[in-house]
This record gives structure tokens, C-alpha cells and sequence, in this order.
């Protein structure tokens, strides 16, 4: 069962973070709701493909690639690993690329944009730490809810 944003906000006004609605669709699904997961990269998804082998358990992947339009830090490949891993959904705070594919795909992708250009790789990146942007600040298992309307943290978990 989904939970909408809107009703959120609605029953729960005191305990509702929203963020900035600056985010566009990509996957083949536009809800998500779980657990951050948190990950902060720049230009550089090496992170971001180690923790795609992760099992999900239904979390949500908080990427935070510091609004970077130089390099898509996903595509499809992570995509997919993500989707057979069983995540929610994922929130980059940079861009995609394989724009296509990815509405195809039966996951959640909400991220700023779409580029080409796929990453270096140096092996940076860091793993579950509080990642900051669209106005707020993300920690490791806050509780995420995002569909058409935007995306909303609860602080308080249904």
C-alpha cells in the first residue's frame, strides 16, 4: 500500500520535512517509501556501484553527488542491480543517463537531470553518512516517501 506525500503533510504537519521540489522521474515507477540509505559521491560512482550489490530491504539510496551536471553517476547497469537487490527507490541529488532504459525499469529514480557522460573512477565516496540538500538534511534510516508530488521525510515512522 503507497502512502501519499499529500496525505502526509496532512495528518502529519508538525513532523514532515519536504524537500525542495526539484527533482524529475526516470524510472518505470514514481513512488517509494523506506529507509534512507545514504551515500555521498563527486563525480565518481564507484561507491554508488559497490552499494548497488547491497541487499535493499526495501531501503531508498540517498545519493548525494553534490548537484553535479559533468557526469551521470547512474544508469541502467545500477538500475538493475538495484531493482534484483530489492531496493524502494533511489533520490540522486546529480544526474542519470541511459534515460531510456531507465522508464522501463520497475524502481523509482527521482534526480535532478539527465547527461551523457558517465563518471571517473577514483574509489571515493562515502557510505551512510548525513548528506545535506533540497533544503534539509538526510540521515542514514530516516523514514523517505516520494511519488508525483515530491518527496517528503516523516520524522516520525508509520
Amino acid at each position: 500500500m503507497s502512502v501519499k506525500t499529500s496525505d502526509l503533510c496532512d495528518q502529519y504537519p508538525d513532523d514532515v520535512r519536504v524537500l525542495t521540489p526539484m527533482f524529475q522521474d526516470f524510472g518505470g515507477k514514481t513512488e517509494f517509501q523506506g529507509r534512507a540509505f545514504t551515500l555521498k559521491c563527486f563525480e565518481d560512482n564507484s561507491r554508488l556501484k559497490e552499494v548497488s550489490s547491497l541487499p535493499g530491504q526495501g531501503r531508498v539510496l540517498v545519493v548525494d553527488g553534490g548537484a553535479s551536471d559533468r557526469y551521470a553517476l547512474f544508469g541502467d547497469v545500477i538500475a538493475a542491480d538495484l531493482v534484483k537487490n530489492g531496493w524502494a527507490g533511489v533520490l540522486i541529488y546529480g544526474y542519470i543517463r541511459d534515460k531510456a532504459a531507465l522508464r522501463d525499469m520497475p524502481i523509482a529514480i527521482k534526480a535532478l537531470g539527465a547527461s551523457p557522460r558517465k563518471t571517473v573512477k577514483r574509489n571515493e565516496g562515502q557510505i551512510g553518512v548525513a548528506v545535506e540538500f533540497a533544503g534539509h538534511t538526510i540521515n542514514e534510516g530516516d523514514s523517505m516517501y516520494g511519488d508525483d508530488d515530491g518527496v517528503v521525510l516523516l520524522n516520525t515512522p508509520l
